[in-house]
């Protein structure tokens, strides 16, 4: 399809259509999470100062460019091979270990956690803290009532309870329980985090056993801090909820790594601050002591030198507490149940509690929720990388929002000047109309960087945790937490959606001063706001459709005194989809070539300038031709062929054969032209059919794949295609023969006639595209083209009994 403007007016650009292609390949590449963090410590850390901040760079960037037992590589090869992740080898900067902290503190007490119990929701809470906030709740709503009354609904179907809760992010700061007929209304408070928590109704007993120990209240109900599901506890209370081991280890390491110094284990009075550690010795060394006490030559040349964060995170390792079985505490983990989506021990499976459950075996799902979770942190790393290049983006706006307003600000001082006294009051009040607009501006602008920043912070921190948690050697402890770890940052991933990182402000000031009225009109001088141009108006005396082709035409409305600075037709695809532009200038007139034939198109025009675009004109409904009229077309022939009768009469001028086309291209529909044979000598072997535009011109038609044609003598024919013949039929042609070619797109076949009888087969099947007729001849034949016909009677017949 192409559209022009009218011939009588200036040519304007017109638009072909374009297809976006988008690549990409199978999936996220392995280790982006890594890389992204190892990239995001080696920018922060260059601006640090000291000889600390010089070794962890040293560290990071050893660990970028894969030395030494560095970040990147082992997370690639945990997610390749399968084999145990040993991530623990790079030393993450302070910036983005603070921001992990987030994940370490408890929502209820602010602090990190201690003995940690994992919810069903998957979040965290302190032993004592979930104690605290334990709610007991009346006869009717516990466990034992509900299965004796046959509800079914299981200890940790929280999903139902969650549906009781009536406390969200948008309520008024109290509530009550729902769905507990005499629970009192008890208001909810504020955590240092800032998380609401729902203290008990009344304070809890005094005992003298330890928090873990105590016996907690009948019918007892705890409602999640941080997404507010509640869940009424059975007869195991607290211990039925497991411990998170990884994040105990987390917090341990953590807590040391910011704690501890890095010095130099050998000097003699004042330590200096180590620069490496051997890992074969386990000794911090400054630089003097190293060339002194630890020389790269004899056995010590093979010890390996690590940064000290580094080497400080492997000497910390220590053995982790194997996790016992919250049902049997004397019992180990020892394989995962798939459908309860938790280990369980031996004593577990003999007594036949995941009988009918699929079980698999610790370790193997151990490393596959390793590989999980680190696929799902490459999706999160690019919403992260994302994040930080948009927040550069808004503070870039803030820039240009502030050097817009003072250029505006000096023109505008510059008209009022000029307007001497009587405009200086005036003057006064737009000034402060544009400082408002300025203020709007940069207020929404770092509304949406603070937003920003606040989720990208907290996204870090999950990332950052979640890391930590890789390195973790204890299978059953990880794979407590690990379901819970990848649906949670498979929900961080989904916050970061669409709109999120786009700008909600735009940098321009649309005011512009009119200055152009007399010193008597000063008092009513203000800002004119840009308005979009009216809609403009079809012009249907003038709108017609010739053959494939539809020009329009269209003017603006009498009384428009918004300027319009051009205009977009658009037409939908002939069969009632989409609309998409055919055309975008300035003329009011445009013609659209390359439609279907016989095919129904929708038109409308709006008209645009730098304010913005009108509404739609009405739709206009265009209908092209029936059957086509077209001639031969001298432009894409080749330079022997002779052209006579209005270009419907050709021949050649060399012995060898010749192709041309019609003017004319077919990709829908059903059409039917003759070809009658003004001259023959009995010897040549003339070709027709169809062909692309690209077709070789200079050879036989169908000697190339992109022709489709029967050539034929006086006693038979062939169909030939690719230089490939088929189908030798009897019966040739002679002077005043017709040859009539019938395309039906419909059914996508191509067939011949001579002199109205059907030559041979359909000549060719499952023929799609975009077809223009062809012939090719030598300087013995000549014929005439007939167009405009309609299908033959007996075809028509045909295709209506099929």
């Amino acid at each position: 399809m192409r559209a022009s403007p009218s011939r009588r007016r200036p040519m304007g650009r017109c638009l072909q259509g374009r297809a976006g292609l988008e690549g990409g390949g199978p999936g996220l590449a392995r280790g982006v999470a890594v890389r992204w963090l190892t990239e995001t410590v080696a920018r922060r850390q260059s601006a640090s100062q000291g000889v600390g901040a010089q070794a962890t760079r040293e560290g990071a960037t050893a660990a970028a460019a894969g030395q030494g037992a560095g970040y990147d590589r082992p997370v690639d090869r945990f997610a390749s091979s399968g084999t145990r992740c040993s991530c623990r080898g790079f030393a993450p900067s302070p910036v983005l270990m603070e921001e992990m902290e987030e994940e370490l503190k408890c929502p209820v007490c602010g602090s990190f956690y201690r003995e940690p119990i994992i919810l069903p929701c998957s979040h965290n809470l302190c032993q004592a803290c979930a104690r605290n906030i334990l709610v007991q709740t009346p006869e009717s709503e516990s466990p034992q009532s509900r299965r004796a009354s046959g509800s079914g609904v299981s200890d940790y179907d929280y999903l139902d309870l969650d549906k009781m809760s009536l406390y969200s992010e948008a309520d008024s700061g109290y509530g009550s329980y729902g769905g507990f007929a005499s629970a009192p209304t008890t208001p909810c408070q504020k955590s240092p985090n800032g998380v609401r928590v729902f203290p008990p109704a009344m304070p809890p007993p005094a005992t003298h056993l330890s928090p873990a120990l105590a016996p907690v209240p009948r019918n007892s109900c705890i409602t999640c801090p941080q997404c507010h599901r509640s869940l009424i506890l059975d007869d195991r209370g607290l211990r039925g909820f497991p411990k998170n081991r990884v994040l105990e280890g987390v917090i341990d390491r953590y807590q040391q790594s910011k704690a501890a110094a890095l010095k130099c284990q050998l000097c003699e009075k004042a330590p200096k601050e180590a620069t490496v550690m051997c890992e074969q010795c386990d000794v911090f060394y400054c630089d003097p002591c190293r060339l002194r006490c630890h020389p790269p030559r004899g056995p010590l040349a093979k010890h390996r030198l690590v940064p000290p964060a580094q080497g400080r995170v492997s000497r910390r390792l220590s053995p982790r507490k194997v996790s016992t079985c919250t049902d049997h505490e004397l019992e180990n983990h020892s394989m995962y149940c798939v459908q309860c989506k938790m280990p369980v021990c031996y004593q577990c499976l003999e007594e036949g509690k995941h009988s009918s459950h699929e079980v698999k075996a610790l370790g193997a799902m151990w490393k596959l929720h390793k590989s999980q979770l680190s696929q799902a942190l490459n999706g999160l790393s690019d919403r992260a990388k994302e994040a930080k290049e948009f927040l550069v983006q808004l503070r870039n706006m803030v820039q240009q929002i502030q050097e817009n307003s003072v250029e505006f600000e000096a023109c505008l001082v510059a008209q009022c000047d000029a307007l001497i006294d009587a405009l200086n009051r005036r003057k006064a009040q737009l000034l402060a109309r544009v400082n408002k607009e300025h203020e709007h501006k940069l207020k929404v602008v770092r509304d949406q960087i603070s937003h920003c920043t606040v989720k990208l912070r907290q996204t870090t921190g999950l990332m950052e945790y979640c890391l930590e948690v890789i390195k973790e050697n204890d299978p059953s402890g990880f794979l407590q937490i690990s379901d819970a770890l990848i649906r949670r940052v498979h929900l961080t991933e989904d916050q970061w959606g669409k709109g999120t990182l786009t700008p909600r402000m735009t940098t321009d000031f649309d005011l512009s001063l009119d200055n152009s009225p007399l010193l008597q009109s000063i008092h009513q001088l203000d800002f004119v706001q840009m308005k979009v141009p009216a809609t403009p108006i079809l012009q249907l005396e003038e709108c017609c459709t010739h053959n494939n082709s539809a020009t329009l035409s269209w003017k603006q409305p009498p009384l428009s005194t918004v300027p319009a600075e051009g205009y977009i037709l658009e037409l939908d695809d002939g069969n009632g989809g989409q609309f998409r532009e055919v055309y975008v200038g300035k003329e009011t007139m445009c013609t659209v070539d390359g439609l279907h034939f016989n095919s129904t198109y929708n038109a409308r025009i709006k008209a645009f300038n730098k304010t913005g675009v009108s509404q739609y004109s009405k739709t206009l409904v265009l209908q092209t031709s029936e059957v086509a009229w077209f001639a031969f077309d001298p432009g894409s022939a080749h330079a022997d062929i002779i052209f006579s009768n209005d270009n419907l009469t050709v021949t050649c001028s060399s012995y060898d054969d010749r192709v041309v086309l019609g003017k004319t291209g077919f990709s829908k529909g059903v059409h039917y032209w003759e070809l009658t044979v003004d001259r023959y000598e009995n010897h040549p072997d003339p070709a027709f059919g169809v062909a692309r535009i690209d077709v070789m011109k200079d050879v036989m038609l169908g000697k190339d794949d992109k022709a489709w044609a029967m050539y034929v003598d006086n006693n038979r024919s062939w169909f030939m295609h690719n230089n490939s013949h088929t189908n030798r039929t009897e019966g040739g042609i002679t002077k005043g023969a017709t040859i009539g070619v019938l395309l039906d797109l419909n059914r996508k076949t191509l067939t011949f006639f001579i002199n109205d009888e059907q030559q041979g087969p359909i000549a060719f099947e499952n023929v799609e595209g975009l077809f223009f007729p062809a012939v090719s001849l030598n300087r013995n034949v000549q014929v005439t083209l007939h167009t405009g016909l309609p299908v033959p009677d007996f075809y028509s017949s045909r295709a209506s009994i099929a």
